[in-house]
């Protein structure tokens, strides 16, 4: 029992390729406010959606293992990217828990049995990977499946460029022949665009539902922690420690705008 509680009283661990997973993180606290929480971002090689598969998947490795070393009892891979190329070998690699963002929206997504039209929006490389497309197919048969690469949104999010013309225009241009098509649902399969769902909302029409990453994650954590045992019974709110691999105003301050509350004292990380 002792070594239980010591389990749970463990910190969550979190890795992105940058900031846009502490929106994950956000969702979490929200949900589960008496965890301590241990982010990474590796900001020093950020993107990994230009980056081939084998360099995402050392990456990963390398984030889990900054992770691992610090005593945390489960890992959340706030990184779409990451995800669908990575998080099969960190399941096989680590033994602990190991949480991605694609099958926790998948499970959202098809929780309402009339589905039928989904669209995607993601990072170059998430689209590539077809991970979204192929965990839809497999979970349900007949549906039709439309995804569009975004690129341009990541960096309108980044600048807080949310609610300026140009952004509306961009997100116009990549959301037309995803409503042509006649979507009922939209998956925001980058931990980014929760930030854009206001302007999003005014952009789309009103029956279609939106599923954004950060939620998604945060619902299915919770769940995997109560179906292991696993959730900390400490009072109180618990901690955060972000660690960057390249530290810099800007970095700090896209921190602050995702979490919407002040981070605290932001370390730079080094990975072995």
């Amino acid at each position: 029992m002792g070594r239980l509680r010591f389990v749970n009283s463990a910190p969550l661990g979190f890795f992105d390729s940058g900031v846009g997973g502490l929106t994950v993180v956000r969702a979490v606290q929200d949900l589960l406010p008496n965890e301590d929480i241990l982010y990474l971002g590796d900001t020093a090689r950020l993107p990994y959606g230009s980056k081939s598969p084998e360099a995402i998947r050392r990456f990963a490795q390398e984030d889990a293992r900054f992770l691992v070393d610090r005593g945390v009892k489960a890992i959340v891979v706030a990184c779409n990217t990451a995800t669908a190329h990575a998080l099969p070998l960190l399941r096989e690699s680590f033994d602990l828990p190991v949480i991605g963002v694609i099958e926790a929206g998948v499970e959202s997504a098809l929780r309402d049995p009339a589905v039928e039209r989904v669209g995607i929006i993601a990072t170059r490389g998430t689209i590539r990977s077809h991970a979204y497309q192929h965990a839809l197919a497999l979970k349900r048969t007949g549906l039709i499946i439309h995804a569009q690469e975004a690129p341009l949104l990541v960096p309108f999010v980044e600048e807080d460029w949310i609610d300026h013309p140009a952004a509306e225009l961009v997100l116009k241009t990549y959301l037309e022949p995803l409503v042509e098509k006649g979507i009922d649902t939209l998956m925001l399969s980058c931990t980014h665009y929760p930030l854009l769902i206001p302007v999003l909302r005014r952009l789309l029409p009103e029956s279609v539902r939106l599923v954004d990453s950060a939620t998604t994650c945060a619902e299915h954590l919770k769940r995997e922690l109560v179906r292991l045992d696993m959730l900390n019974s400490q009072k109180g709110e618990g901690g955060l420690e972000i660690h960057l691999t390249d530290l810099s105003e800007e970095f700090e301050n896209l921190a602050r705008r995702f979490l919407r509350k002040p981070s605290g004292r932001i370390q730079r990380a080094v990975l072995a």
